[in-house]
């Protein structure tokens, strides 16, 4: 990738900018032998992205065109990599939004006028923009896995809040007996007895066996458990309340312990790829490294 900071700067051809839609992408051009403003839309789709791009290098001969774009949509950027022609100018969203303010104070956003705004934000203060320089796929891969954990970490914290909602209404013991119910235990539990009145129905012995295959060993909490169990009251007899909790629990539960598989396995990854990588010992120095939370219990 062409380096501006080097040297002399690097010459263009051309300066684009593309601005990300769901259904098109508006674009924005001048020509370095043109002061004509040139501007369209294309469908957003790869092979109008590619239609496009190849426009671009047969028209100017195969020689660098500069194109902003948005930082903040990351499809479009890996979308462009690929092509050796186009120098990438991410623009940080707070950037382009504080100079759209400059333009138009209401704030009104409108994909065509954002295109130019780019193109302007290019042309005007190339000095606040670095070419686009990738990481090692093995870096990006890191973190492309690290965001997706946080995804599935901040979506079962999510669902383990659902499940605790719903238990509120018909099975709070759950609530005040388990600290962790988005655990392994808690999932079958609830699976085997989703009532209270299912779960006092169950033969001791039944129950303690249950208890020690998930590790549960300590006779006296056991007990303890146990007693709790034959004690409890119900909170609901609501046929609607009990039928419709169980449904959902049973729906929660499930996807807790998918997303508890998914962050593991995502887990064993990084640990796989944080083992080979060539900075490996840097990352136990860095802010927030070590064993990280939402790990499956």
């Amino acid at each position: 990738m062409p380096d501006e900071t080097v040297g002399q700067p690097v010459s263009y051809a051309a300066w684009a900018a593309l601005d990300w839609g769901n259904e098109k992408h508006a674009w924005a051009l001048e020509a370095a032998d043109s002061e004509a403003l040139e501007q369209g839309q294309i469908e957003a789709t790869p092979e109008a992205v590619d239609l496009w791009v190849a426009g671009l290098a047969q028209r100017f001969g195969g020689k660098l065109v500069a194109v902003a774009l948005e930082q903040a949509r990351g499809g479009l950027l890996y979308m462009l990599a690929k092509y050796e022609h186009l120098v990438l100018h991410p623009v940080h969203p707070t950037s382009l939004a504080r100079y759209r303010e400059a333009f138009s104070p209401s704030g009104a956003k409108d994909d065509p006028p954002d295109a130019r705004l780019l193109l302007d934000f290019l042309r005007r203060h190339p000095e606040q923009l670095r070419p686009w320089e990738p990481d090692t796929p093995q870096t990006r891969t890191i973190q492309f896995l690290a965001e997706d954990r946080r995804m599935l970490v901040d979506e079962k914290t999510r669902q383990t809040h659902r499940l605790r909602d719903r238990l509120k209404l018909y099975f709070p013991q759950i609530v005040a007996w388990f600290d962790d119910l988005d655990s392994p235990l808690v999932g079958d539990l609830l699976r085997s007895w989703p009532t209270l009145p299912e779960l006092q129905k169950a033969d001791p012995a039944t129950l303690r066996r249950f208890f020690h295959q998930h590790n549960c060993r300590s006779n006296e909490r056991l007990e303890e458990r146990l007693q709790q169990i034959r004690q409890a009251l119900p909170a609901t007899r609501d046929a609607a309340v009990l039928q419709a909790g169980v449904s959902l629990v049973k729906i929660l539960v499930d996807q807790i312990a998918a997303l508890r598989q998914g962050i593991d396995e995502l887990d064993r990854q990084l640990a796989e790829l944080f083992g080979q990588h060539e900075d490996e010992a840097l990352y136990p120095s860095l802010p927030g490294a070590g064993p990280a939370p939402g790990s499956a219990r």
